[in-house]
C-alpha cells in the first residue's frame, strides 16, 4: 500500500466530506477511521457500486461520483465497483416491481460506456475498477446458503420497497432477497472502510456493514447522498421525465439546461455537482442573499463549471459566449440548422413549422403562435392562419421559443 501524506487533518477532512451528505453511520466511527488513516499514512478504501443497468448517465448519477472524487482529492483509495453480477439479479430499489435482469452481453456493453463517462469526473490513475463477478462467480451452492443464512425474511421486509409490495400482496421473488446480500458481501470481499450510496441504498449499505461483522471484517461506515432533483425542481432527475442534464449532452445543451434551473435549485446543484468547499459555498449563499452577487451571473458560472467538467474549458467558454450572443445580445447560434425549400405560394405557417421540425404538429404550432413564441424574419407571428409566399433567393431565420432556430433558404 502506498504511503500518503495527507494535506488536511482528520477533522478538516470530515468537515469537507460531510458536504451534501444525508446520512453518515457513524460520525464518531468515521472520524476514528480518518485519524487512524492519518497517523498510519494509509488511505481508506472507499467503495461505491454501480450496476450497469443502462448505458448512459445524467448529472444526477454524478452526485456519488463527485463525493468519490472528493475522497480521491483527500488522498484516499476509491474503488469503482461495477456490479456485473448483481446487474444480472436486478435490484428493484425505489420501484414496486422486479427490475428485469440483464444479459451478460448487455452488462458488458453498458459497463464499457460507464468507463468512458465516469472518468470525466474521476482520476483514472487514482481509481481502482473492479467487478463483483470476480468473486461471486466463484461462489459455490454452500457459499450462497451460508450467505443467505445471515439474514431473516423479517429483516429483509424492513426494506421499504419490499415492505410496500408485501403489504400490497404483490409478488417478491426469492432472488430479489439475494441482491442486498450480494451487494453486502462485496464489502466483505473488498474490505471496504467506507461505502457510498444514494439514500435509496441505505438498507443495502447497512447489510454490507452487518455482513462484514459476521465474516470478521472491520465494519464499514456508510455515507448516503441525496437523490438529485431534475430541472423542474420537484421530481428526481430522470431521462423519462425529460428533466435531466445528460453527461454526454452537447456543451450548448448542457449550458442551456443549467440556465433553466431556479435560483434555489442552483444552490443545490452547486452543493452536489461541484467541488466547491463548504466555506466557499457559505460565502456564495451569503453574497446572493445580500445582493452582492447576481443570481444570473452565478448560474452562468455553474453552467461554465459543468460544461468545463465534461467537455473542457474551451467548450465552456464557447457555450457562455454563444448564450450571451443569443439571449443577451439577441444574436444567432453558430450551429443553426439550415433547410432548403422550393419556391411556393400560400404556405400555411403552422404546416411549415411542423415541416421544419419546430413543432410536432400543426396544433402545437398554433399554440406556439398564440403564446407569441414564433418569429419569422425577426418579427413575431401573430396570425395562426398566416399564408406565406416563398420566393426564390430568400433566406429567412425562423425562431421558435428561445433556443430553436432554422435558417430557411428558398432555392430557385
Amino acid at each position: 500500500m502506498t504511503m500518503v501524506k495527507f494535506a488536511l487533518t482528520p477533522e478538516e477532512q470530515l468537515q469537507e466530506l460531510l458536504k451534501g451528505v444525508v446520512d453518515l453511520v457513524s460520525k464518531e466511527e468515521m472520524l476514528g477511521k480518518l485519524k487512524k488513516s492519518y497517523s498510519e499514512k494509509k488511505p481508506l478504501r472507499i467503495k461505491t457500486g454501480f450496476d450497469p443497468s443502462r448505458p448512459d448517465l445524467h448529472v444526477g448519477h454524478t452526485v456519488l461520483m463527485n463525493k468519490m472524487k472528493q475522497f480521491q482529492d483527500l488522498g484516499h483509495e476509491v474503488i469503482f465497483l461495477i456490479g456485473d453480477f448483481t446487474a444480472m439479479i436486478g435490484d428493484p430499489t425505489g420501484k414496486n416491481e422486479t427490475r428485469p435482469a440483464l444479459t451478460v452481453e448487455e452488462v458488458r456493453i453498458n459497463a464499457e460506456t460507464y468507463a468512458r463517462q465516469v472518468f470525466k469526473i474521476l482520476d483514472p490513475e487514482k481509481t481502482v475498477v473492479d467487478y463483483n463477478s470476480r468473486w461471486m462467480n466463484k461462489f459455490s451452492a454452500s457459499d450462497f446458503i451460508r450467505l443467505a443464512s445471515q439474514y431473516t425474511v423479517a429483516r429483509m421486509l424492513e426494506r421499504d420497497d419490499f415492505s410496500k409490495r408485501y403489504k400490497a400482496q404483490e409478488s417478491i421473488c426469492i432472488h430479489e432477497f439475494l441482491y442486498p446480500l450480494v451487494q453486502g458481501y462485496d464489502s466483505v470481499a473488498l474490505k471496504s472502510d467506507v461505502e457510498l450510496g444514494g439514500t435509496d441504498q441505505r438498507f443495502n449499505l447497512l447489510v454490507g456493514r452487518d455482513l462484514q461483522k459476521t465474516y470478521g471484517v472491520s465494519p464499514q461506515c456508510i455515507l448516503t447522498m441525496p437523490i438529485l432533483e431534475g430541472l423542474d425542481g420537484v421530481q428526481k432527475m430522470s431521462k423519462s421525465l425529460d428533466n435531466y442534464i445528460g453527461v454526454e449532452d452537447s456543451p450548448r445543451e448542457m449550458f442551456g439546461k443549467t440556465m433553466k434551473v431556479s435560483d434555489e435549485l442552483m444552490l443545490r446543484y452547486y452543493e452536489l455537482l461541484t467541488d466547491m468547499s463548504v466555506a466557499d459555498l457559505a460565502t456564495l449563499k451569503s453574497e446572493l442573499a445580500s445582493g452582492k452577487r447576481h443570481p444570473r451571473d452565478t448560474k452562468v458560472q455553474l453552467g461554465h463549471l459543468l460544461v468545463n467538467r465534461f467537455h473542457g474549458s474551451a467548450a465552456a467558454d464557447n457555450a457562455v459566449e454563444e448564450f450571451n450572443r443569443i439571449f443577451v445580445d439577441k444574436g444567432l447560434p453558430d450551429d443553426m440548422p439550415e433547410m432548403d425549400l422550393a419556391p411556393a405560394k400560400g404556405v400555411w405557417i403552422c404546416q411549415l413549422l411542423k415541416d421544419l421540425g419546430l413543432a410536432k404538429s400543426t396544433s402545437e404550432a398554433r399554440r406556439s403562435i398564440q403564446g407569441r413564441a414564433i418569429e419569422w424574419a425577426g418579427s413575431k407571428v401573430e396570425d395562426e392562419q398566416l399564408k406565406l409566399d416563398l420566393s426564390a433567393g430568400q433566406e429567412i431565420i425562423v425562431k421558435s421559443g428561445k433556443k430553436k432556430f432554422v435558417k430557411l433558404r428558398i432555392k430557385g
